[in-house]
Order: C-alpha cells, then sequence, then structure tokens
C-alpha cells in the first residue's frame, strides 16, 4: 500500500467507501448489510495497509455507520482513520446527527468530517444553519480532527463554498469519463488554486469503468493485458497530485484484492498510457451512447407526440450513469410516452442521424414501466 503525507499524519492512498457493502440480497438495494461478509472485506483491507474508511450518517439508512464501527472495534483506534458525513437535506439536527454518529462509530471523535453532497441548492443552508460553526467548534474541541466537505455542485457553486473559510479538504467525484465529458477537470483545478487535498470518490464511476465495451476493453488490454480495466480509472485519478485517497466502494473480496494490487506502489499512467485510455474513453462514449443532436426533426411527425430528444437525451445517461438516471423520466414533458410509441418508423425517417428510434422506445419502455 501507498501512503501520502497529510498534514502530520499518512494517508493509504486507497481508501475503503462503506456505502456498498455487500447485502444480504444483492438483487435488492435496500436490503440488510450482510455484516459477517462486510467484517471480512472491512478487516482485510485493514489488515492490507488500508487507514480511510468513509461512511455517511445517510448509508444504508444508518446501517453502513454501526457496521463500520462494529467491524472496527477490534484493532486500536488511533492505528485507523474514519471519515463521516452530515447531510442537512436529509437531518437539519447537526447536533443530535453528530452525537448519533459517535455511538454508532463506538468513538469519540471524528477523524475526517463532511459537509454532505454540497449542492446548488442547498448551499445557503449549510452556510446559514450555524452547522459549520458547530462543527469548528468540535474541532476545538478534539471531537473532530479535519473538517471538509463533499460536493455535487456547479463550478461556481463549489468556488463560493471553498472559498468561505480553510477547508482541510474535500471530496469530489472525478473519474476520466468526467475529466473529459463533465466538470471534473475543473473543480479539481478549483481546489488545487486553494491548495485543499482532494479526497475522490466515484474514480471508476460507480461500477460504469470497470467494463467498457468490447472494443474500449481491447484497446486497454491490448496495452497492458496484466491490468484490469478497473485499475485505468484508479491508475488515472493517481496520477493528479493534488489527489489525497482515492475511494472505492468495494463489495466484494475480489474488487478488494484487485484494488490492493492497483495500489501497491504509487504510480499512476504514463503519458503513453493516458494517450491509450483517451483513446478507448472515446470510444465508449461514441459506442454506448447515440448520437442526437436535438433538431427536432422527429417530433412533428410523431403521431404520439413523444418528445423524442429528451427521451433520447434520459437514454445516453441512462447508458453512462445506469439505472439511477431514470429517475428524471418523470420530469420529461411529453404528451406522449416511450410505451406509448407504435412503431410507425416516422421520426427515423426525418432523422438526419439515422438512429433507431422506436428501438430505443421500446428499451426505454421497459426500463422505466412501473416497477
Amino acid at each position: 500500500m501507498n501512503y501520502k503525507a497529510f498534514q502530520n499524519i499518512k494517508l493509504s492512498g486507497l481508501g475503503m467507501g462503506n456505502m456498498r457493502l455487500p447485502s444480504t440480497d444483492p438483487k435488492n438495494p435496500s436490503a440488510p448489510i450482510d455484516y459477517s461478509e462486510a467484517f471480512k472485506i472491512i478487516r482485510r483491507a485493514y489488515e492490507a495497509g488500508i487507514n480511510y474508511f468513509d461512511t455517511a450518517y445517510i448509508y444504508n439508512n444508518g446501517e453502513s455507520e454501526k457496521c463500520l464501527g462494529e467491524a472496527m472495534k477490534i484493532f486500536p483506534r488511533d492505528s485507523f482513520f474514519i471519515a463521516t458525513k452530515f447531510s442537512i437535506d436529509s437531518t437539519p439536527d447537526y447536533e443530535a446527527v453528530f452525537e448519533e454518529q459517535l455511538r454508532r462509530l463506538q468513538t469519540d471523535y471524528i477523524d475526517f468530517y463532511l459537509l454532505h453532497c454540497l449542492t446548488d441548492a442547498n448551499v445557503d443552508k449549510y452556510l446559514n444553519s450555524g452547522a459549520i460553526e458547530y462543527f469548528l467548534k468540535q474541532k476545538e474541541e478534539g471531537r473532530i480532527r479535519y473538517l471538509g466537505f463533499s460536493s455535487h455542485a456547479g463550478v461556481e457553486t463549489l468556488r463560493r463554498f471553498a472559498s468561505h473559510r480553510e477547508w482541510d479538504f474535500a471530496q469530489l467525484q472525478i473519474n476520466y469519463y468526467d475529466w473529459n465529458y463533465s466538470s471534473a477537470k475543473e473543480e479539481y483545478q478549483i481546489l488545487e488554486e486553494r491548495n485543499i487535498p482532494i479526497i475522490v470518490m466515484e474514480p471508476v464511476r460507480g461500477g460504469r469503468l470497470a467494463d467498457l465495451t468490447p472494443e474500449a476493453n481491447a484497446v486497454l488490454k491490448a496495452a497492458h493485458p496484466d491490468w484490469s480495466i478497473a485499475s485505468w480509472a484508479l491508475k488515472f485519478v493517481k496520477s493528479l497530485p493534488q489527489v489525497q485517497v482515492i475511494l472505492s466502494g468495494m463489495s466484494t473480496m475480489e474488487q478488494l484484492e484487485d484494488n490492493l494490487a492497483t495500489f501497491a506502489d504509487g504510480e499512476g499512467l504514463s503519458g503513453v498510457d493516458r494517450e491509450i485510455l483517451e483513446k478507448a474513453c472515446e470510444m465508449f462514449k461514441s459506442q454506448i451512447q447515440v448520437p442526437c443532436t436535438a433538431c427536432r426533426y422527429c417530433c412533428s411527425e410523431c403521431p404520439m407526440e413523444i418528445n423524442i430528444p429528451e427521451y433520447m437525451k434520459l437514454y445516453n445517461a441512462y447508458k453512462v450513469d445506469g439505472p439511477w438516471a431514470l429517475k428524471d423520466a418523470s420530469k420529461i414533458e411529453s404528451q406522449g410516452k416511450p410505451s406509448d410509441c407504435i412503431g410507425c418508423g416516422a421520426c427515423t425517417g426525418h432523422c438526419p442521424q439515422n438512429i433507431e428510434v422506436p428501438k430505443i422506445m421500446e428499451e426505454l419502455a421497459d426500463l422505466i414501466k412501473p416497477q
């Protein structure tokens, strides 16, 4: 395991995320945590040198904190670091939340404490609620060692919040896909300019970058046959100097062992490797998404009045982000729904990109049908 200095301590390059712990029913996201299997993974991570363990008040309805606290109580408290979070959108009573977290985690202090999931919508809540001042007081009393935040906010909100005070650290979603096609690079630069150490979440984009397309996978495998596809994503983030810890939510022992192999040293990607990954990323994007330009030529001829471009946008989000993206289906303003498509083909005949719209409507209808 490679380590990196943080103030007066050293943190493992790989951190254990505890949001995706093994459950008693892998097919049911709301199923209880399988404590026995989770203990094996968490304790193996610790014994292999991981010393940063991340959780949150809301993960697994609070069970994540309880599981982590129970798993780690057999080890000396000063031999590892706990990170947990307070979400003002979930439970605004920050004092009660903090005290409950200490009980769940079976500790009298939190090493890394975060204001959870900063967004454009809640930034003023965090700034005006008194939560920051309260947690700074806990820090003065030694009940919090380092105070930071995690962000899913837009660039301007992040810049504003990062400049509000001197933060010890911050957590961002960074991976090579978002670096190329979203705002991850600019977000990274905002923190780099302020010398705020970065904890990385979603380096494999919720597992989506662990298996690309057959063609993109082949490009990566040809360059390094012994590297897993997921390891490319981790090595990319390792190459960024402002990054302190890279979190991975490991649900199986196989995932853990693969990640441990990737972090056996501190090496990231070479310049040549970066070029290869860039090529694979471009292939991946072009192969999973439909090239809809939202020209709307298809809409005027649709007898069911389906807002086809908006559903194409949803489809592309699903291909990149997975099933959670489908939650936005109910927000689409459209007279007709994908399930209303009669497959007449009028849309396809007017599409400059020759997209087979009826097939995609059929797939979407199955994906977003009431469960």
